[in-house]
Formats: structure tokens, C-alpha cells, sequence
């Protein structure tokens, strides 16, 4: 499943873009924003793969809202104006989609799309992640490993996270940000709850609109913005 959010500031735009991504099976929509700074934010605080993104916008167009990304997710953009197709590749989009298109042409561009990410997934698996299902972090002047299973939460505190491991009481604080980190752990297994906590999915224990309780009683928040993911993953494991 490939995560996207809609940008535009045309209401009607934004909601024909909502209706090609909820036809494309493989696509999950995130969030839809109406210009360049709510989407922004959604990017602090969401896992995004890409982003169908509207070129001429107010305060801050398109193109430039990419620039500003030290890691951009990939992008689509969207416009009605042709002389912005050369730029559009100059900052690595996957596809230029030419207002008005159709959905034909949105099923192009949402297939380039996943071939992308194919393809970037192909690199990170060659580039290899450790063998045991571990990874290192760096705390206190010194590199350790920490295997993914032993991992019960994890907790933003301003520009660091502490991660919570079986064993110990103290957590290992690294500096890092939680959707740094988010990007780094295994989907099905670690789950963003809140702006502050990433759990551990097999620790989970109960849950409800507004926390969740983990399988050594912790008990934490469940973040509005979050409640829709959470609620899917519950339906899937449900009898």
C-alpha cells in the first residue's frame, strides 16, 4: 500500500483527486490539504510515500514547497499550465499530470508511481538492514544494537526519542525524530498512535478511542490523526 496525500487549493480539484486515489486499490489516502503549509504539517506528522501535489498554489507553490523537503516523499504534480513540466523533472517527480485528466490518465501516473517505489524498495533491501531483525542506535557516545522484539514503545521528547526495551527501566534516548524513525521500523509490526509514541503492535493489549494499554500495563494516548490507523489494524485482527 502506497500512502499519499492530495494537494490543492481548488476545493474541486482536491475532491476529484480524492475520488481517483480511493479507485486505485494499492493507493491510501493520508490526508487531503488545501495548500502548501498544511501539508506540511502532515508530513511532521505522518508516514507519507508520495504526494499528488498541485503546482500553482498561493504563498508557496508546488515546486517550491518540494525544495524545501530535505527528504521529499515522491511527487505527482498536478497543474494546468504546460511550461511547468521541465521543472516538474528537475526535482526528480515521478509524473506530470496536465489539468484536466481523467482517470486514465491518473492510472498512469499512479502506476509510474508504484514502479517508483518498487524500485526505491529494492535499494533498501540491497542496502541491507541487519540479519537478526535488529538496529543500532546512537546514545551516549556509543553505537548499540537493539533487536526490534524487545522494543515495547517508543516516546518523543522534543529532538530526541527514548525507546522503551524489555529488561530495563531506563530508556535509551537517541537523537532522532519519531518520523525519522517511524521510516526505519517494520510496518506491520510498529504502529505512530500519537505525535508522541510509536508502539510495538504485538504488545498491544486493549485499546479504545483515546489509549491504549500495552501488555505490561503501560497505558498511553491515541492522537485524533492517528485513531483512523489504529482502528484499521484493530478491524483486521478482529473476530
Amino acid at each position: 500500500m502506497i500512502r499519499v496525500i492530495a494537494v490543492d487549493d481548488e476545493p474541486l480539484a482536491l475532491r476529484q483527486l480524492e475520488s481517483y486515489i480511493s479507485k486505485v486499490p494499492y493507493l491510501k489516502l493520508v490526508a487531503s490539504c488545501q495548500d502548501a503549509m498544511q501539508a506540511m504539517r502532515v508530513l511532521e506528522e505522518q508516514v507519507v510515500d508520495a504526494m499528488f501535489l498541485d503546482i500553482s498554489m498561493p504563498e508557496l507553490s508546488g515546486m517550491d514547497f518540494v525544495r524545501t523537503l530535505d527528504n521529499p516523499p515522491l511527487v505527482v504534480f498536478t497543474t494546468a499550465y504546460s511550461e511547468y513540466a521541465v521543472d516538474g523533472f528537475r526535482v526528480n517527480a515521478v509524473d506530470y499530470l496536465l489539468k484536466p485528466f481523467g482517470l486514465d490518465d491518473f492510472i498512469r501516473a499512479a502506476d509510474k508511481l508504484r514502479a517508483r517505489m518498487a524500485e526505491r524498495q529494492s535499494r533498501q533491501a540491497a542496502a541491507g538492514a541487519p540479519e537478526d531483525d535488529s538496529l543500532f542506535f546512537k546514545t551516549d557516545y556509543r553505537t548499540v544494537r537493539v533487536r526490534l522484539g524487545e522494543i515495547r514503545y517508543i516516546e518523543s521528547m522534543s529532538e530526541y526519542v527514548k525507546i522503551y526495551v524489555d529488561g530495563s527501566q531506563t530508556p535509551i534516548l537517541v537523537l532522532m525524530s519519531l518520523k525519522v524513525l517511524i521510516d526505519r521500523l517494520p510496518a506491520d509490526a510498529f504502529m505512530r498512535i500519537h505525535r508522541s509514541y510509536i508502539i510495538a503492535l504485538g504488545r498491544l493489549r486493549e485499546a479504545n478511542k483515546t489509549e491504549v494499554t500495552l501488555d505490561d500495563g503501560t497505558v498511553l494516548p491515541v492522537g485524533d490523526m492517528y485513531r483512523p490507523g489504529l482502528k484499521e489494524y484493530l478491524s483486521r485482527h478482529s473476530v
